[in-house]
């Protein structure tokens, strides 16, 4: 069934229970609320500023920009782009598109003006929401986008080019348009993270919706009692799939806008969330402000805490290893996917194999795999080769782009991944690396994963991220970026003894100490380290490939 369904069906089995709270410890001052179904609840520490709505007052905001945009000519198939911070008013606009037949596109918020213009030409996007912190951005691309388009504004303060959507949506029914929706039906527009070149438009229907929400519900056993912190941007995939789960049993969640040890504990302790999806860097951020002393477990109610779990990167033993000493009590899931494959779960560890942490699992709940070499047969277990899923989640195909859904999906269903990855004795497959990112030098390859991982395990290391350079002799050399934890030092010559234990075609021939760029998903933005160290010519090869 489509997805808008399940919202349906939460309002009316739990009308007045909390679906959604925001929580944003940057605001100092409370905005004005106009909604009279919003209320503004005084924080329970400074400085704190938090909203909530029930699911009936969710469906019904959904229901009146349904309503809103159809009157304006919005209709089935059409295409409406979301650029917004996490907010509450995200989730009821998105639905609210799903509702008319029409298609979300969300939009990353990091995107430069001249990438919004792109994207927005590329999807096909004829509305566009946005909110104060894009204004600058949006107000640029008027003279290019904004004939063509209608462009709604979300917050206080309307700029003179667009609409209210505060004013414009409020007095439209609150009951459901009753557009007949399909699971066949195209729903939504995501894009590619653009690590590996410019992004893709990625077009998904309501069945893999519908299979993301089973699939996450399959794997981490939601129920209407859990409680979901949010803290990904909604508009990637990762995010929102986990919330799906929660989503399809009426659980509530939280959105949270802040990032640090102490705002992610806090929202823990303070709204008592069960279930917390955190990003490789933020774990590591929490564990280091806890062997630092700079918080203290004991401030924080922390018993109810039931389940993390991890995605959109590998993920290092070493930190789940230390996650579980001052967690011990915790379940821990691993997921992987990509935006291709509707986000996470098509392949997953399980809370019951702990004792494979490094592996990415196996297929998921639904979902197929296998590995294959260059002429796309499976090779034997053990074997480094692509990785390759099939499911119900599944995109339809790059949106008019034949040539590149060609490239990566089959007749049959199978989606190339572009991950390089090996399966153990007891059917686990553990990722080695993205193909475009495996360094060959001298003939042999290095997968840089596995060189990550070694230099992780050393105290003084916050994150790494290991690239390929080009050189004369070789062809390409491995170079490790390092940033070192705060109060450490660490030279190029200690890291290099340190890395004598790897075998000596692994080990990095160069050792370079600055920050690890990552994207809003977690993950390292190695095309920007090439560029800046000297790999221009790797990255335009790999945009060629």
């Amino acid at each position: 069934m489509p997805i808008i369904d399940i919202l349906e069906r939460n309002a009316a089995l739990y009308g007045n229970d909390i679906a959604l709270v925001e929580l944003n410890p940057s605001i100092l001052e409370p905005r004005r609320i106009t909604w009279k179904e919003y209320e503004l609840i005084e924080p329970r520490r400074p400085n704190y500023y938090r909203r909530e709505i029930t699911w009936k007052v969710f469906n019904e905001k959904a229901n009146r920009f349904a309503h809103f945009l159809i009157s304006r000519g919005v209709k089935k198939g059409d295409k409406v782009g979301i650029l917004l911070m996490n907010c509450i008013e995200w989730l009821p606009i998105y639905f609210g598109i799903l509702k008319v037949g029409a298609l979300a596109v969300p939009l990353n918020f990091r995107y430069a003006a001249s990438e919004i213009e792109y994207c927005v030409g590329l999807a096909e996007v004829s509305v566009l929401v946005f909110g104060p912190e894009f204004i600058g951005r949006v107000e640029e691309l008027v003279d290019t986008i904004g004939n063509d388009r209608m462009l709604l504004y979300v917050g206080q303060g309307c700029p003179g080019f667009a609409e209210s959507y505060d004013l414009l949506t409020a007095n439209f029914p609150s009951n459901s348009p009753a557009i007949f929706l399909t699971d066949a039906d195209d729903a939504a527009i995501y894009f590619s993270s653009g690590t590996t070149g410019f992004p893709k438009a990625i077009l998904h229907n309501h069945e893999s919706l519908m299979h993301a929400c089973k699939v996450e519900q399959a794997h981490h056993g939601q129920t209407k009692d859990d409680v979901f912190l949010c803290i990904p941007p909604l508009y990637h995939t990762g995010a929102k799939m986990h919330w799906f789960g929660s989503f399809y049993v009426g659980g509530k969640a939280v959105l949270l806008n802040g990032v640090t040890p102490s705002v992610i504990l806090d929202a823990v302790s303070s709204e008592h969330c069960t279930i917390v999806w955190l990003l490789v860097p933020w774990a590591q951020d929490i564990l280091d402000a806890i062997e630092s002393g700079k918080v203290s477990l004991s401030d924080y109610e922390l018993a109810q805490w039931r389940l993390m779990h991890i995605g959109a990167q590998p993920v290092p033993p070493s930190l789940i290893q230390r996650w579980k000493k001052y967690f011990p009590n915790h379940q821990y899931d691993t997921n992987y996917g990509l935006s291709e494959s509707i986000g996470p779960g098509a392949l997953h560890l399980g809370v019951e194999n702990i004792h494979k942490v490094g592996a990415i699992g196996k297929a998921g709940y639904g979902w197929e795999s296998k590995i294959i070499d260059e002429n796309g047969e499976i090779v034997p277990r053990g074997e480094v080769g692509e990785l390759c899923v099939r499911g119900p989640g599944v995109m339809t195909c790059y949106y008019h782009d034949p040539e590149a859904t060609a490239a990566v999906l089959s007749a049959d269903g199978w989606l190339r991944t572009g991950d390089m990855a090996q399966e153990d004795e007891d059917g686990f497959v553990f990722l080695v690396d993205r193909k475009k990112d495996v360094i060959i030098t001298g003939g042999e390859n290095l997968y840089p994963v596995q060189i990550e991982d070694f230099i992780r395990s050393n105290p003084k290391v916050k994150d790494v991220a290991v690239i390929g350079l080009p050189d004369k002799r070789l062809g390409e050399i491995a170079a490790a970026i390092i940033s070192i934890k705060e109060g450490c030092e660490c030279s190029e010559q200690e890291m290099a003894k340190f890395c004598e234990s790897l075998p000596r075609y692994k080990r990095p021939r160069k050792y370079i100490f600055a920050d690890v760029p990552r994207n809003p998903t977690g993950k390292i933005e190695k095309p920007k380290l090439r560029k800046i160290y000297g790999g221009e010519r790797l990255v335009e090869e790999q945009n060629k490939g």
